[in-house]
């Protein structure tokens, strides 16, 4: 159903929830600004997320709030964005951001769920909207909305841009490792991590290791990289653009399950991803140019474009659980026994993609 907006119209779109959630999103927002050139879109994300958005040619700005907000400071919200767009896209089927596209927006389009206590409500209040397919990949979920506007789907992920400071690149050919998710039950090995930083230095290459900014990132991360004098650390130093223009620089990069391995994949570089009870085929890296061919839900090395994603595919795998013990720092049998043989293995695939790359540029 196309939505006839007037000249210059206003959009939002409601995007809360985490850095790599609000990441995937911006397919969807590059196909609003193509199909409205004049746009001006904003997006309503939660505050410390705002990075990942950072110089997105797409947004007019983004409106942060509190992700755990008072009773108070949402009824403030909901005052200030009161009828303010022509057009309100709530890219969830949560309950809060669909109240604020309601508010908002005095067209709504929306994710609602096939059925459950508040959908049919939710349909009232968004007038249009899109039943969440579970079985689909994120990306390519939310870019049904653009089908129900009837509008093209641009299939690009767009990582953060901005100014960067000099001599945040090696000076030589490097590789970028990120090795902590923000939860445990997404981790890798300490000691798979120093395995593989050591062959990549006997592969001619220096080793840039990133980390998030937090206390309890650096302490793991002290853990897993004190004994690698040949590891530049950078925990927390890069913004957002300027970690995007790192990788983007790199051979390879490898990380686990997180948000940077999505902006990694989004930058074009080749990106070894180390996934473990998460489904790739709702959540795996975005490749650039798209997903034509979806991630099966296990294979021990699998390739999409520039990402090679590589799993230990015990027969439990994926199993969408926080780990064998259920919570948020378990353990996970899959991750514990991947073998860092296997991990260079899936990075020498990515280094050879980016050789013939190479080569083809000068040929």
């Amino acid at each position: 159903m196309t939505i006839e907006l007037p000249a210059n119209p206003r959009i939002l779109v409601v995007a809360l929830r985490r850095l790599g959630d609000v990441l995937l999103t911006t397919p969807l927002i590059r196909s609003l600004k193509q199909a409205y050139p004049d746009a001006a879109i904003e997006a309503l994300v939660f505050a410390g997320t705002e990075g990942i958005l950072a110089g997105n040619p797409d947004l007019a700005g983004t409106i942060v709030m509190p992700a755990r907000p008072t009773l108070r400071q949402s009824l403030a919200l909901m005052r200030r964005l009161w009828r303010r767009y022509h057009l309100a896209i709530s890219t969830q089927t949560g309950d809060r951001p669909t109240a604020f596209a309601w508010g908002a927006g005095r067209r709504r389009i929306g994710m609602v769920e096939a059925e459950g206590g508040t959908a049919r409500l939710k349909r009232r209040m968004l007038k249009q909207w899109v039943v969440t397919d579970h079985e689909l990949h994120r990306v390519a979920d939310l870019l049904r909305i653009a089908d129900a506007l009837d509008i093209a789907q641009a299939e690009t992920l767009v990582p953060p841009a901005g100014a960067t400071r000099p001599g945040i690149r090696p000076d030589r050919p490097y590789a970028v490792i990120h090795a902590v998710p923000m939860f445990r039950y997404k981790r890798w090995t300490a000691a798979g991590w120093r395995a593989l930083a050591a062959g990549l230095g006997n592969r001619g290459l220096a080793v840039v290791a990133t980390g998030g900014p937090s206390q309890a990132d650096r302490d793991y991360l002290d853990s897993v990289w004190t004994a690698s004098t040949d590891v530049r650390r950078l925990d927390g130093v890069p913004t957002w653009p300027e970690l995007a223009d790192l990788i983007a620089g790199a051979e390879v990069y490898i990380g686990p399950d997180t948000s940077v391995t999505h902006l990694a994949a989004a930058t074009g570089v080749p990106t070894v991803a180390l996934y473990g009870p998460t489904d790739p085929r709702l959540f795996g890296p975005w490749p650039v140019g798209g997903l034509a061919d979806p991630w099966s839900a296990a294979g021990t090395i699998q390739r999409r474009g520039n990402v090679v994603l590589v799993q230990n595919p015990l027969p439990c795998l994926p199993c969408q659980q926080e780990g064998c013990d259920r919570h948020r720092e378990s353990r996970s049998q899959c991750l514990d026994e991947l073998s860092a043989a296997q991990v260079l293995a899936a990075t020498d695939q990515a280094l050879a993609r980016a050789t013939t790359r190479a080569s083809g540029a000068h040929a």
